[in-house]
């Protein structure tokens, strides 16, 4: 039998990785949030007729560019302004795209189209952080890269 912390070669049970990965998803899900659901909220108020596909891409879009901007904000505090615009740059978009794309589809599984409800936004929120942890995981204890 396999253990878990053997498949890969890499121990999946630091508790400190765990820690550090989720603060750093955390971050990362606020500033996409912010502009996810913005731009979902905006077409969903004012009525304006687009796409259900156009709609979760803009969101998407938006969502990394607020992403981008509050992780260049949180890290202006300890370095430059042009090197905290370097590193959110250098953040990674995998994880990104991929908290992006399960916050979307959850909310157009769920409510059929591009819908913000007080009832989805926490499964829209779970989705967003659980999908790309594990790679953050990975990422930091196999790489030793995280963007805080």
């Amino acid at each position: 039998m396999v253990e878990i912390s053997n498949i890969t070669g890499i121990n999946w049970r630091c508790k400190h990785t765990w820690r550090r990965s989720s603060y750093n998803t955390m971050w990362c899900l606020i500033g996409c949030s912010i502009g996810d659901f913005g731009t979902i909220a905006f077409f969903q108020f004012s009525g304006i007729e687009w796409p259900v596909m156009a709609i979760m891409t803009l969101a998407i879009l938006n969502g990394l560019i607020t992403s981008i901007i509050l992780e260049t904000v949180i890290l202006w505090r300890q370095m430059e302004l042009s090197n905290a615009f370097k590193t959110a740059i250098g953040m990674s978009l995998i994880s990104m795209i991929a908290m992006e794309a399960a916050m979307n589809i959850t909310d157009v599984i769920l409510t059929g189209g591009a819908t913000l409800t007080w009832w989805v936004i926490p499964f829209m929120l779970a989705a967003g952080f659980l999908t790309p942890l594990p790679y953050n995981y990975w990422r930091l204890k196999v790489l030793g890269k995280a963007c805080h």
